[in-house]
């Protein structure tokens, strides 16, 4: 009997077809409650899914048969990777998937940003050409940008930004002590990231200790011609601070793509400003990304189901031996 793998929300073809061209059978999910999915998972032996899927101790532990839980992207706020483990199960993510998608997008967001193109073409729009003399826009050769999180996305971030347009890049990690990369200057501390810099961009896992991590003290900091990027993950940002951070003037504008909830009212007060411009979590949702994803995550799968330690293991999953022995 072939094994049997679950996707709760559907995927590019791609994706399916390298698991079908392999023998595998899949199961495509109903709908993303967490009864549907206790229910769905039961006698299959991987999971491959996408953000919106909670898949949380309850559903994991209904997975008896289960093997490896591939998520299609890189963040892993919506998988409990502790329960995984303890049951013996891998976790992966698909790290080389999206992030030079990501990265382009952030650029996108500081172009506009900086170039005031959303206020100039509503403007021209309703035939206001003397907008051109109006809306004064900020050349980036020269400024600062500030990456807070220098992971894959932020080190793309910085090259693009640094090397295509001239920018000076300063860094922070909180869990780094040493400068990934010569090309940007690494900062000891956050603050001084968000007071030197004319753009910050936001790139740090959802934790426990990076939610709610920025906040009005670090808008504060930030310079009132500044523009604040967020397209990592929204609960980083308390985003009723960054609303009066942008109602007030203390900083000039954001580029969104991710919020605290999601999906977003649409009476969230963010799109009732127009000093921001906003994206529904797609940075890293373009035609080549998503289909790269959907075959990264499936080869994962077929690692583990064929024995293998997958490519992009993010756990080390506890032996089976140790628990109450194999499931069956």
């Amino acid at each position: 009997m072939s094994c049997l793998v679950y996707i709760p929300q559907d995927i590019e073809a791609e994706g399916k077809n390298y698991l079908l061209e392999r023998g595998y059978e899949l199961r495509i999910g109903s709908d993303l409650s967490q009864k549907t999915l206790m229910n769905e998972i039961r006698d299959c032996e991987a999971l491959l899914t996408r953000s919106m899927a909670a898949i949380s101790k309850e559903v994991i532990a209904a997975g008896r048969r289960l093997k490896v839980i591939a998520k299609y992207g890189v963040g892993l706020d919506n998988i409990n990777v502790r329960a995984a483990t303890e049951r013996g199960i891998y976790v992966t993510n698909t790290p080389e998937a999206n992030a030079n998608t990501v990265a382009e997008h952030v650029m996108a967001f500081i172009l506009a940003l900086s170039k005031q193109l959303m206020a100039a073409d509503k403007e021209l729009r309703k035939g206001n050409y003397e907008v051109r003399h109006q809306l004064l826009s900020m050349d980036l050769e020269g400024k600062t940008l500030g990456v807070i999180g220098l992971g894959r996305i932020g080190r793309l971030l910085a090259q693009k930004a640094g090397k295509g347009f001239g920018m000076r890049v300063i860094g922070y990690d909180p869990y780094l002590t040493a400068n990934p990369d010569r090309d940007i200057e690494f900062a000891a501390d956050i603050e001084r990231v968000f007071r030197h810099s004319d753009v910050i961009s936001l790139h740090l896992p959802l934790t426990e200790a990076t939610k709610g991590a920025i906040g009005s003290r670090e808008f504060a900091w930030m310079k009132s011609s500044a523009y604040f990027v967020n397209a990592s993950r929204g609960e980083i940002v308390k985003e009723k601070d960054l609303v009066e951070a942008l109602k007030t003037g203390a900083i000039a504008g954001a580029g969104i793509d991710v919020f605290e909830e999601e999906p977003p009212s649409e009476n969230n007060p963010l799109f009732q400003l127009e000093n921001v411009i906003v994206s529904p979590h797609s940075a890293a949702l373009t035609t080549e990304a998503s289909a790269r994803m959907a075959i990264h995550a499936a080869m994962q799968v077929d690692q583990v189901l064929r024995g293998r330690r997958p490519e992009w293991a993010v756990n080390e999953p506890q032996s089976r031996e140790k628990m109450n022995g194999p499931a069956n």
